[in-house]
């Protein structure tokens, strides 16, 4: 089969769309770190949407670990489908803004010599919570992490996202060229304010003039983004292939719904982003917040639960009752209460909207993929808000019980009795204080200030809620706790 690519564009059947413009006038403007699924089918997809017959905002991905995304991309000119699936059916277009895919590994120095460039006018990452090497629970840059030792070590060959920002900006520095605009895309509280936190004190701990200048001409704005980016299977590249004829080896799909909020603070030039539908505002804070805490929260709570109880996807999960009932009670009894409605955003609505978008039976997102990496997921996720209901002397029983599934999850074998693959960059950790005193140890879980802090083991509501939780759980299973959840 005939491979996409830009010479081949003339073979897609007429129903594949691409957008009409002249890609040799692109230039490098966005350097984007981390160029996963999630950004190819929302952030890259947004910027072309807005790039007219004049634009020339085009993009250079970056992977920070690994050469398969650019391997699979570089013979097809970096071109890709990105299909829209929804119960309607499927809408394939084609992506031609992306020019380029360096791999850090490979050669750190011309990575940075792009992000350096004064061609690059925004540096934008998705690297997950993980790839801010901090401590979740302070927001403070962890100075024991692997790569942020090698980052100190060799600034000039650097392994961390927050590395290559510190040297590429060093770059711009001593070039006397202005800095480019540095915008996290990742799902944490103030991700713009966390990342110049996180990239000013490794400045600070390389050269504090460096550090200086940051602070002072530096911008980091924040931003929020929601689109469900289910991770692709070889049916999925079959299908493609099928539609359209030609061979993509890097396919995306995404259901419809897509948002992007962003602070409206950048230091030089912008695309038009808000011409494809981008909400600019002052602070991204309520959005930020409604959107970590029902979406993701509800995602996790769904992940864990559900991939105990033998649910594979997301739609599996939210068409078993007593999960949906669960959903709709941690939503209007837990969730919503800590929140500030944003502007036009309605948070009950929005709450059957999620509903609605999580039980797409064309999107397949697995519970597996969303229940990776808890440790650095649950302070933002869910830990905030029961820090939040807590305060305010409200239950926190809904929240404790997604809580205990996580660590019935991370101790490795579902309630069928079948192993689980658990990925966490943690897990050492929570299963050696998991097993100390004979074993399922929630009080020692609970004990690891990196993931909890050191307040909420002093909290006894929370506590004992989560302890009682889990021992529903291995007990009775998933389906029984959560309906007798229903009764109290």
């Amino acid at each position: 089969m005939i491979r996409l690519s830009a010479a081949s564009l003339t073979e897609l059947p007429s129903e594949v769309q691409h957008k009409v413009y002249d890609r040799s006038r692109l230039r490098p403007r966005i350097v984007h770190l981390g160029l996963g699924a999630f950004f190819r089918a929302h952030g890259a997809l947004l910027t072309e949407d807005c790039n007219g017959v004049d634009g020339d905002w085009g993009i250079v991905g970056a992977s920070l670990q690994r050469p398969d995304q650019r391997d699979r991309l570089r013979p097809q000119d970096y071109l890709y489908t990105a299909t829209e699936m929804s119960a309607a059916g499927r809408k394939t277009r084609v992506v031609r803004n992306l020019l380029d895919v360096l791999v850090a590994p490979k050669n750190p120095a011309a990575l940075v010599a792009r992000m350096a460039d004064s061609a690059t006018e925004i540096v934008s990452l998705t690297v997950t919570e993980k790839g801010y090497c901090h401590d979740p629970a302070t927001g403070r840059m962890r100075f024991d992490h692997p790569e942020i030792i090698s980052d100190l070590a060799q600034p000039e060959a650097p392994r961390s996202a927050i590395g290559f920002l510190v040297a590429a900006l060093a770059a711009r520095k001593a070039q006397g060229l202005k800095p480019f605009t540095v915008m996290s895309c990742d799902n944490l509280p103030r991700n713009g304010a966390l990342l110049a936190g996180l990239v000013r004190e490794l400045a600070s701990a390389q050269d504090q003039h460096l550090a200086d200048w940051i602070s002072e001409n530096v911008v980091f704005p924040s931003s929020m983004v929601d689109r469900i980016v289910p991770a692709q299977t070889a049916a999925d590249l079959a299908t493609v292939a099928q539609e359209t004829g030609l061979k993509d080896a890097a396919p995306v799909s995404h259901e419809p719904f897509r948002q992007w909020v962003l602070q409206d603070q950048f230091r030089g030039m912008r695309p038009h982003w808000e011409e494809a539908g981008v909400q600019f505002v002052a602070d991204v804070a309520p959005f930020e917040h409604a959107k970590l805490r029902m979406l993701n929260g509800a995602h996790s709570a769904l992940a864990y639960l559900g991939y105990l109880a033998g649910h594979e996807t997301v739609v599996d999960a939210v068409g078993d009752a007593p999960f949906a009932a669960y959903l709709q009670r941690l939503w209007n009894e837990e969730i919503i209460p800590t929140l500030a409605e944003p502007q036009g955003m309605a948070l009950g609505a929005y709450a059957g909207q999620l509903l609605e978008r999580f039980a797409n039976p064309a999107i397949r997102h697995r519970t597996w993929q969303i229940a990776m990496d808890g440790s650095q997921k649950l302070p933002q996720r869910l830990l905030g808000t029961v820090r939040d209901n807590l305060t305010a002397g409200r239950s926190v029983t809904l929240l404790a019980t997604a809580v205990a599934a996580w660590l019935r999850y991370v101790e490795g074998v579902d309630e069928h009795g079948a192993p689980i693959d658990v990925r966490d960059p943690l897990l050492p950790l929570i299963r050696e204080r998991m097993n100390t005193a004979g074993g399922a140890n929630i009080e020692a879980a609970l004990s690891i200030d990196a993931i909890f802090g050191n307040d909420l083991r002093q909290r006894a509501v929370f506590t004992d809620a989560v302890k009682s939780a889990h021992a529903s759980i291995v007990t009775k299973g998933v389906r029984q706790t959560l309906r007798s959840l229903r009764q109290t």
